[in-house]
């Protein structure tokens, strides 16, 4: 498989601003991407893939508008997900390439696109595969400002950031939760010790 880092060098200058929030954030949610798959065995997760698609799924961030990350392209940070698809389908990562318009939120949907206006193609880009959601899910654990981007975010911060979007979209995350678990990624043991209020209130940032 193509080595990442070297995708993102070519797009992304080494030692910019830009660049070391895509590596930091890139590489926190490849992490929690392979916990998850060793948590779920039975998901029999393609490893490669998902350290591939963690590390490439934000790069069209740096063809948008998003100065505090050191972006200074023409179009709206929504857009980075089809940008991305666009720059790693031009280096033929065609397996890698969807991951990135799929990772947004829990997933947009066509009639999303159109009913709010969206500067997007028309077409849905919501995660398909099992892997497509691993990194769906681990991307919503970590911001790329503040000063942790490698820590996983407060539980209740993540649900008011998906909760500005409608209660579907609470409701896929608690799907991805279903699917894929959550308590391990706190640094909990298992559900039987610890409710739901402790994950709200005492862990992360």
């Amino acid at each position: 498989m193509t080595e990442p880092i070297g995708i993102i060098d070519k797009y992304l200058k080494p030692g910019s601003k830009a660049h070391g929030i895509l590596i930091a954030h890139s590489t926190a949610v490849m992490e929690l991407s392979l916990l998850i798959a060793d948590h779920n065995p039975h998901l029999k997760l393609n490893r490669e893939l998902l350290k591939q698609a963690a590390m490439l799924h934000d790069i069209g961030m740096i063809k948008t508008n998003a100065p505090d990350l050191g972006c200074f392209g023409e179009l709206p940070y929504i857009c980075h997900g089809y940008l991305g698809r666009e720059i790693l389908e031009n280096e033929g990562l065609y397996e890698v390439a969807p991951f990135c318009e799929r990772h947004t939120g829990t997933g947009i949907t066509k009639e999303e696109i159109i009913s709010r206006n969206l500067p997007l193609p028309v077409r849905d880009m919501v995660p398909v595969t099992p892997e497509e959601k691993v990194i769906c899910y681990a991307d919503k654990f970590f911001s790329k400002s503040g000063k942790h981007l490698s820590k996983p975010k407060k539980l209740t911060k993540i649900y008011q950031n998906i909760g500005k979007y409608g209660e579907e979209k609470l409701k896929q995350f608690d799907n991805f939760i279903g699917m894929f678990g959550i308590y391990y990624i706190y640094g909990f043991g298992t559900p039987k010790h610890t409710s739901k209020t402790d994950l709200m209130n005492e862990k992360g940032k």
